[in-house]
């Protein structure tokens, strides 16, 4: 293994690694997809790596669904309407720009607006608390689930990029 070889292995390792411990607040998985993608590009697909990468490809759309619909089932569970969850999910994600800070920007103005809606919608708080509550769960059930497939997913890179 050469020194450039070895840079960009570190490089690559270090996204992913920032995609993993920051998937609260970013979009992690996509993340290490985009990390795995750029190594591609700088050393060489190969056989092996274009079956890996068609992998991670999978995984990070899989979990990314999977993500929002834990999300949307839990609090739908909890007496949430689908469209209130639909505009709790695009402020979550639209709040992760407005305010990138962790929590405030995305899950707390996701929860509020949830909260907020549900509220006015069934004219009672502890409904809409209810509903805020099973978003909540949804949310730390997607977080356990991305964290595995995003080490899942780092995993796979180690194997293609130590071959």
């Amino acid at each position: 293994m050469n020194t450039t070889d070895l840079i960009i292995k570190s490089i690559t390792l270090a996204v992913m690694l920032v995609g993993l411990l920051v998937i609260p607040i970013l979009p992690g998985l996509v993340i290490i997809w985009a990390a795995a993608l750029g190594y591609g590009i700088a050393s060489g697909f190969g056989t092996l790596g274009w079956i890996v990468f068609a992998i991670l490809t999978v995984l990070m759309i899989g979990g990314n669904l999977i993500d929002n619909v834990l999300i949307g089932t839990h609090a739908h569970k909890e007496g949430a309407a689908w469209w209130v969850i639909l505009i709790a999910i695009v402020v979550a994600i639209a709040g992760n720009f407005v305010i990138p800070v962790p929590i405030i920007g995305g899950i707390l103005a996701a929860l509020l607006v949830m909260f907020a809606i549900e509220w006015l919608r069934q004219k009672d708080w502890r409904k809409a608390l209810r509903s805020m509550k099973g978003m909540l769960v949804g949310c730390g059930w997607a977080f356990v689930i991305r964290l595995i497939i995003g080490l899942f997913m780092i995993g796979l890179w180690l194997v293609w990029a130590l071959a």
